[in-house]
């Protein structure tokens, strides 16, 4: 079985750029934003009811070229919409829950570019 993290983040990932964002685990050198960047990707054990299940924390980093918040959050608004709506399944995991926990703003006081963090929490189960 692939690993739950590698799982998950190649459905998540393809789900993004299917709806043409451009994703990837680092800021992408030589490209200017938009861009999503996956900041952080940890996994827990959760089981239940004897079925062994993953919890899937993920931070996801939304940046913009300028300072515009309206631009950065628009961006993590797509981001979330898509997650939370697309089939995540693969052949080694089932995605029984998704949800958004926060978004967080801010403008980069180095580059002056708009930054939106956004927590979102997936559970998942081995497909059998």
């Amino acid at each position: 079985m692939t690993h739950p993290i590698l799982a998950l983040q190649a459905t998540l990932v393809a789900a993004l750029r299917a709806a043409s964002l451009t994703v990837s685990d680092a800021p992408p050198a030589d490209v200017l934003p938009p861009y999503l960047t996956i900041a952080r990707h940890d996994v827990l054990a959760h089981d239940g009811d004897g079925t062994p299940g993953f919890e899937h924390r993920l931070l996801l980093h939304a940046w913009v070229a300028d300072a515009s918040r309206k631009a950065v959050v628009a961006l993590a608004e797509t981001l979330v919409s898509t997650a939370l709506a697309a089939d995540l399944d693969s052949g080694d995991l089932r995605v029984t829950l998704r949800r958004h926990d926060r978004t967080d703003t801010a403008i980069d006081a180095t580059t002056g570019r708009a930054r939106a963090a956004i927590a979102m929490t997936f559970y998942s189960e081995p497909n059998d």
